[in-house]
């Protein structure tokens, strides 16, 4: 006899995504000094995000070190997302593209088609640089490629902030960049919409401070005044 669609359809094994660690885009390769003496801050959020970045950013002034966001988000988003925020902050937010230079007072977005990393440019300190390799933790942008890129190349010098999401991408990236000098922020439980990825990042270790939403803006411009280099 004959299987109806429905039968077919419950008899056809579901496709598991492979959940590919932060390797499949670029190896753990820190560097002892850092490549430049610019501060960078790199930020990462999924569920609940969207609102947690505008709250954050809109509370920051105009002359903030360079920061980059990984926010989990389709593709169809991310632009739009950025030109609200832009015309919201005091900083410029954009969409981030391939091979910026890093500028202070800027903001860029990942696109929700690629992986957002940092990456070295003689003479001019660091760019960005987009990768559309597999997802990592099942997402693209992953929040894990963007703090690994950080890890690698600025080290002590960069700041990384992980706010409310579902899931663990960007625990062990934030790890990382603790064992490679960095000052680690993670938002609370009371103020996220979802508590896993600070959690996580909590429960390995990969943070010095866990703060309310409503007080992250405030210890980033400090520790951006704190970090400034020595003229």
């Amino acid at each position: 006899m004959a299987l109806t669609s429905r039968e077919r359809a419950n008899k056809t094994p579901l496709e598991i995504v492979p959940s590919h660690s932060a390797d499949v885009i670029l190896p753990r390769q820190p560097t002892k000094t850092p490549l430049a003496s610019q501060t960078v801050i790199v930020i990462g959020s999924s569920t609940g995000g969207t609102e947690a970045l505008r709250t954050l950013l809109t509370t920051l002034p105009a002359n903030m070190p360079p920061i980059l966001i990984a926010q989990h988000m389709p593709e169809m988003f991310t632009h739009s997302f950025a030109q609200r925020l832009d015309s919201l902050c005091r900083l410029r937010v954009k969409e981030a593209e391939d091979n910026e230079r890093l500028q202070p007072g800027t903001v860029y977005i990942a696109p929700g088609h690629s992986h957002l990393l940092i990456k070295s440019a003689p003479t001019i300190g660091y760019s960005t640089s987009l990768n559309n390799g597999p997802a990592v933790n099942r997402h693209r942008p992953s929040v894990d490629v963007l703090f690994r890129s950080a890890a690698n190349l600025v080290g002590k010098n960069s700041i990384g902030v992980i706010l409310t999401g579902m899931g663990r991408d960007g625990a062990n990236g934030m790890l990382e960049m603790r064992q490679a000098g960095a000052w680690n922020i993670a938002q609370d439980e009371t103020s996220c919409v979802v508590f896993g990825m600070p959690k996580e990042a909590i429960a390995i270790g990969a943070t010095h401070e866990v703060l309310a939403l409503g007080s992250i803006a405030q210890r980033l411009v400090m520790l951006a005044h704190q970090r400034q280099p020595s003229v």
